[in-house]
């Protein structure tokens, strides 16, 4: 039955994407309208409400989604059958019975570091820590995603490093994997004609460049000039009508530039679809825990963000504060988990701990490590879904899951053991508490 459903609900959303190509403008309004003769009406009712609301408000949303009609219709096509219809709606109807049959985690997407090499040396960067001489073979990244595919996953995540630095294999791999969609968290300097040409080639490339602010901000982290050279790989992507987006790490000195409306009005102007907010983390020796926001400076990003998500047209996901939308971590398989440059399946991009390498494992067996057992087993880690972090907000389960599992650091230049990483950690989550506790009963969703 569930199979019947979900081949309705597919072939729903393909004709609706089909009928909106010949004019969005018009039939956007009349969408509903074909979604309802299509679909039983108990399907996605509180969707459907939305939707129909976006389309008769033609507000922020509807904006955002006339953008779309703005991109190569190519890429635009490919995206939306892709992301859509392959990773969204036909992928977790498999993972999910996967999930039930193999007991195990199932993830959205699978995170992969192609390169440990960087072209950069940013302030505060994990990535460094794995050193500047790992790679992912072409012939692995290519078994990942074909097992990734047996498991219904059909979104691939591209982290470092710096994943530009294997642009030749990466566009093989879009070659290959048509059916899939990739995202690249990308420093943006090594964007140029060239690539966007491929880009539109393969259609199913998307990059998010890493900003950190305005230029006196970012550059203080970065590196001087690299501001100048992000902007210029936007207006190229933009003049070529192709989709990226933004990611962008918030800590104690950068908050109030990247939580402001000027900010956001930037990243709007500049083309960007989406924009990734990651609270800065503490990991790897020598980490600047200075650069950890104070409650008070998270706050501003808490309400800062939803109050933008109300009028802005673009995407914006903070990936610490909106938790509650996801039901808390998300990591150890339960939507993604990350494997790096030397193969190492880590539960997450920021937690460098693991008992298995893919280069030793198939994906499904990698996603039945003790580690991974653990994160199911003890997901949420806090009913309170503004301390979803293992490591960050709950620093004593993530000392108990890496002791109880003999999992390893995967810190290949400086080693640290969890009980470290986590001493670090505690007097933030302590400090946090308290204010987290106060937003969760003020927002109605601690009295559920």
């Amino acid at each position: 039955m569930n199979t019947v459903k979900n081949a309705l609900v597919e072939a729903a959303v393909k004709a609706a994407l089909s009928y909106l190509e010949s004019d969005p403008e018009k039939n956007i309004p009349r969408l509903m309208d074909l979604v309802d003769k299509a679909l039983p009406k108990d399907r996605y009712p509180s969707q459907r409400k939305m939707f129909r609301k976006v389309i008769e408000e033609k507000g922020n949303w509807y904006q955002l989604m006339m953008k779309f009609y703005e991109l190569d219709p190519g890429v635009r096509k490919t995206f939306f059958n892709n992301f859509l219809i392959n990773a969204t709606l036909k992928g977790r109807a498999i993972g999910k019975d996967i999930e039930k049959k193999e007991d195990c985690n199932v993830p959205w997407t699978i995170l992969l570091d192609p390169t440990s090499a960087c072209n950069l040396h940013c302030t505060g960067c994990w990535a460094a820590e794995y050193g500047h001489k790992l790679n992912l073979s072409f012939e692995t990244i290519d078994r990942i995603i074909t097992e990734g595919k047996k498991l219904g996953v059909y979104f691939y995540i591209y982290t470092g490093g710096e994943p530009l630095v294997r642009k030749a294999d990466l566009m093989k791999i879009c070659e290959k994997h048509s059916d899939c969609i990739f995202l690249s968290f990308t420093n943006g300097t090594l964007i140029d004609e060239a690539f966007c040409q491929d880009m539109l080639r393969v259609k199913n490339f998307v990059p998010a460049i890493s900003v950190e602010g305005f230029e006196e901000r970012n550059d203080s982290r970065r590196g001087n000039g690299i501001y100048r050279k992000d902007m210029e790989a936007m207006k190229l992507m933009k003049s070529h009508h192709l989709p990226f987006g933004i990611s962008t790490c918030y800590t104690s000195v950068n908050y109030d530039d990247v939580s402001s409306e000027k900010y956001f009005d930037q990243m709007i102007e500049w083309g960007a679809l989406f924009v990734w907010f990651f609270h800065y983390m503490p990991v790897g020796q020598g980490a600047v825990t200075t650069l950890l926001p104070t409650p008070e400076q998270r706050t501003q990003m808490y309400h800062r963000i939803r109050e933008f998500r109300k009028t802005k047209p673009i995407f914006s996901i903070d990936f610490q504060n909106d938790a509650e939308y996801v039901g808390g971590c998300i990591a150890g398989g339960r939507r993604y988990f990350h494997i790096n440059a030397k193969g190492d399946v880590e539960p997450c991009v920021f937690i460098h701990y693991s008992n298995v390498n893919i280069n030793d494992t198939s994906v499904l067996d990698a996603l039945k490590a003790p580690l991974f057992k653990a994160y199911r087993k003890g997901q949420p880690f806090n009913e309170n879904m503004l301390m979803p972090c293992p490591m960050l907000e709950n620093p004593e389960c993530l000392r108990g899951m890496v002791k109880e599992t003999d999992a390893v650091s995967t810190d290949y230049e400086s080693p640290e053991s969890a009980d470290v990483l986590c001493d670090r950690t505690t007097p933030y989550s302590q400090n946090w508490k308290p204010t987290a506790d106060e937003l969760w009963e003020k927002s109605g969703k601690g009295n559920c």
